[in-house]
């Protein structure tokens, strides 16, 4: 692979969330805990499953799976920084959580034996993949008859969110840029292209909802903390330092458009829940009876 190839990409994605791991949904603004909130709600674990959780963070939906399944379940998260693994596997830890594990493995290729899991989730990660279908290929068989796979992807955004992160557009490779507006291209531009990445899969029973997200903001400094505690930290780094008062002053300028009556800031991120299951197998037809082909 060369140099400036999807294997540098990827470890230096790998990089920058480590960085971030100590920050990563845990500056007083609900985000990332709100979305894997609904996407484990729409894919309905029960008692005593076991769940597995795809480019786990710091654990979003790691609370949610491992209050479903009790503790006759296991949850295993996965996630390829080595920094968002062990910070999670601490908090993990401290809470005496004693049947959720976490290990650093990578997503598109997880640890995990082909039709073990009942459940399967991955959170605002599929779109971020160099093949979102073979990896919803891959995910699909780590399922069980009558196992779930559910994900959650960028909707679009409200204008007045679009017109806030385009401050950062002049300093952005294309790759990045690219990686920012995945969410209204290819299969992620309408919920029958996502829905058609696990019915191609496999998947039976497909279903989509919507998850309306908002980002409340009390003023503009609480804007570039949450900015710089996750993902969107490259786009600061990549500004020159001479530059970053700029871009913070056009920032107030266009947050503004997103004023609240309390003074505050609201901003609305659509996110779509696709959930789909594999179908469970028939019984064998009793003795006489005709033979019909597996489901």
């Amino acid at each position: 692979m060369d140099a400036t190839g999807p294997d540098r990409r990827n470890a230096e994605a790998v990089a920058l969330f480590d960085r971030v791991a100590g920050t990563y949904d845990a500056v007083g603004v609900p985000w990332f805990t709100p979305i894997a909130r609904a996407l484990v709600a729409l894919a309905a674990p029960r008692p005593g499953q076991h769940a597995v959780d795809l480019g786990t963070g710091r654990g979003a939906a790691l609370g949610p799976l491992a209050e479903a399944v009790g503790p006759t379940g296991t949850v295993l998260g996965i996630d390829l920084a080595a920094g968002m693994v062990a910070a999670t596997a601490r908090d993990v830890e401290r809470r005496g959580v004693h049947h959720v594990r976490v290990v650093q493995a990578d997503a598109t290729d997880p640890p995990v034996a082909p039709g073990t899991a009942d459940v399967v989730v991955a959170s605002l990660v599929l779109v971020f993949l160099p093949d979102p279908a073979a990896a919803v290929r891959r995910w699909a068989a780590l399922l069980g008859p009558g196992g779930t796979l559910a994900v959650s992807t960028f909707g679009p955004r409200d204008a007045a969110w679009e017109r806030l992160d385009d401050v950062f557009t002049p300093w952005l490779p294309q790759g990045l840029l690219d990686a920012r507006t995945a969410g209204t291209r290819g299969p992620f531009a309408t919920d029958d292209g996502v829905a058609g990445l696990l019915a191609d899969a496999g998947l039976v029973d497909v279903r989509t909802e919507h998850h309306a997200q908002a980002l409340d903001l009390p003023d503009l400094a609480t804007w570039e903390r949450w900015t710089r505690s996750h993902g969107q930290r490259r786009m600061w780094d990549l500004v020159p330092a001479d530059e970053r008062d700029g871009v913070r002053a056009a920032a107030a300028a266009r947050l503004e458009d997103a004023r609240t009556p309390d003074g505050g800031y609201r901003l609305v991120q659509d996110v779509r829940l696709t959930r789909g299951r594999r179908a469970a197998r028939r019984s064998r037809p009793a003795s006489g009876a005709a033979s019909r082909p597996a489901a």
